[in-house]
Order: structure tokens, then C-alpha cells, then sequence
């Protein structure tokens, strides 16, 4: 019986887990919102909660432990000049969990981990701008020039 043991196993090997919460919080704090299921975001929440702890006290030794945890200088200087500036005044509780049905494949409970005040637009990093069809005409006529 796993009486007080600390953790989930989420039924994969220490260094799969390991990667598997790397992973999904660079993706928590690169985007601010993430869809999982929802016994994977039961143990994101504390460690997204100490990673914004760490980046409110800044200083060298936070700033390198948050660049050894996250394996990005970008996202580590996100957390300590955006979020850690939002939480200024906040004790604690950063992320909220809202549970978001099952999911259709395996009817896997899902769930919605996100930052309670979040940027609404950090959804968007990635998205590309399509181009307008008069952009594409002038492209085409350079090129055929």
C-alpha cells in the first residue's frame, strides 16, 4: 500500500514523468493555459506554483534553478518580469484547474489548468498571420518579374 507517499506515478518511469512535467510546464507558462487530463494536472499545479514562487524572489541562484527546471532562458525571464510582477501581491494559488469533461477516445477525465489572471492573447505566440489574398497577388507578380 503507498500509505503518505508524496506523489503520482502517473503509470510511467521517473525520467518519462520527469520529462512529462518539464514538458507540459514549459507549455503552461509559454501559452498560460493547457489542456490535459486531469490526474496530470492534479501534480502540474503544485510544481507551476513553485516555479512562480521562485521567479518572485530574483536573484542569480532563483534565475539558474528556474533555467535548470524549465530548459529555456525565454521562459524562465518570462516568469521573472511577466508573472512574477502579476502575482506581486498574491500569496499563492497562481493557477486554478477547471474540469473539462471526458475526453471521446478513452472517456479520460480532462481538465484545464491555466493562470487565474492570465493573457488571454500568450494563446497566440505561435499562430502565424495568414496573409491577405492582395499580399499573395504582389508576391506572385515579384516573383514572376
Amino acid at each position: 500500500m503507498r500509505h503518505k507517499v508524496g506523489y503520482k506515478k502517473l503509470n510511467r518511469t521517473s525520467e518519462h514523468r520527469k520529462a512529462l512535467i518539464k514538458n507540459m510546464l514549459n507549455s503552461l507558462i509559454k501559452y498560460e493555459q493547457i489542456t490535459t487530463t486531469l490526474p496530470k494536472a492534479k501534480v502540474l499545479k503544485p510544481q507551476a506554483e513553485k516555479i512562480i514562487t521562485l521567479g518572485k524572489k530574483e536573484n542569480l541562484q532563483n534565475t539558474k534553478r528556474l533555467i535548470s527546471k524549465l530548459q529555456s532562458a525565454q521562459l524562465a525571464s518570462k516568469v521573472i518580469k511577466t508573472l512574477s510582477k502579476r502575482y506581486e501581491k498574491r500569496k499563492g494559488g497562481y493557477t486554478r484547474i477547471i474540469k473539462a469533461g471526458f475526453r471521446y477516445g478513452d472517456n479520460a477525465p480532462m481538465a484545464v489548468l491555466e493562470f487565474v489572471d492570465r493573457d488571454v492573447k500568450a494563446k497566440k505566440v505561435d499562430v502565424k498571420k495568414k496573409e491577405t489574398s492582395s499580399e499573395k497577388k504582389e508576391e506572385k507578380k515579384v516573383a514572376t518579374a
